[in-house]
């Protein structure tokens, strides 16, 4: 026997904020929206009548946007009955760069959230992220791999940079070791690893610390080194590659 289906009055409402990390399309007019929460985490919720001319939800439910809302939980999918733009990250919307780089965070951020489990660590790196992204900085591509280094430690990944990943052997060691999750001394890396060279290697330490922006003298060498080796530290970990990451120009 088919359940019958709950009206509004049979569900709980409740208010969240959160910010939109994807959407896609529910029928003809309505909208799926995938928010990052600071309360109940990933949550999936339908926008009905959102693609129709003159909605009341306007341009508030796209992707970035930070938002207030009022939903009515569902049995598969919420309901959002109110949206309140807080911010809507227009400089980071309106720019190719900085779009591919916050699709990227965002990206990151659906891949690691899970729903119904709280991650304040989580929503908040997010927000600082897409912030820093909308100054705008000198490198944005840097602020992306910042994040990502740092999006690492919160799943649980955290890249050892002071001592020996695999024996735990104090010292400036310099070999990266993906597998191992952090720098290796020279017993333990595999036969073959090269070193990271000592501007390399600084770079990362920085990103991995509270440092956003990173100083004018670090050359463009070293950050292409930097990122290529975050992104394949975040995907070894993961599991998978990030589709946006490689839209961003280096």
């Amino acid at each position: 026997m088919v359940p019958p289906c709950r009206s509004l009055a049979d569900m709980a409402l409740y208010r969240e904020q959160g910010v939109v990390l994807r959407t896609y399309k529910l029928g003809e007019t309505d909208r799926i929206v995938v928010l990052l929460t600071a309360g109940r985490g990933k949550v999936r919720a339908v926008a009905k009548g959102v693609r129709k001319p003159g909605s009341r939800f306007g341009g508030r439910l796209e992707p970035f946007s930070h938002v207030d809302l009022q939903l009515y939980e569902g049995r598969n999918l919420d309901i959002v009955t109110q949206a309140e733009l807080i911010d809507g990250f227009a400089p980071v919307r309106e720019d190719y760069m900085l779009s591919a780089c916050g699709s990227s965070m965002v990206e990151a951020a659906d891949i690691i959230a899970q729903e119904g489990e709280r991650s304040n660590r989580l929503y908040v790196l997010l927000l600082d992220g897409l912030r820093q992204l909308a100054v705008p900085p000198q490198w944005p591509a840097t602020v992306l791999d910042a994040y990502l280094l740092r999006l690492a430690s919160v799943a649980g990944y955290h890249p050892q940079l002071d001592t020996c990943a695999g024996c735990g052997a104090p010292g400036a060691h310099d070999v990266f070791h993906l597998a191992a999750g952090g720098v290796v001394c020279l017993r333990c890396a595999p036969n073959g690893t090269r070193p990271l060279d000592a501007q390399t290697l600084a770079l990362l330490r920085a990103l991995a610390s509270a440092q956003w922006g990173v100083s004018a003298t670090v050359d463009q060498r070293a950050r292409r080194a930097v990122s290529a080796l975050i992104n394949s530290f975040l995907a070894y970990h993961l599991g998978r590659s990030l589709k946006a990451w490689e839209l961003v120009p280096r």
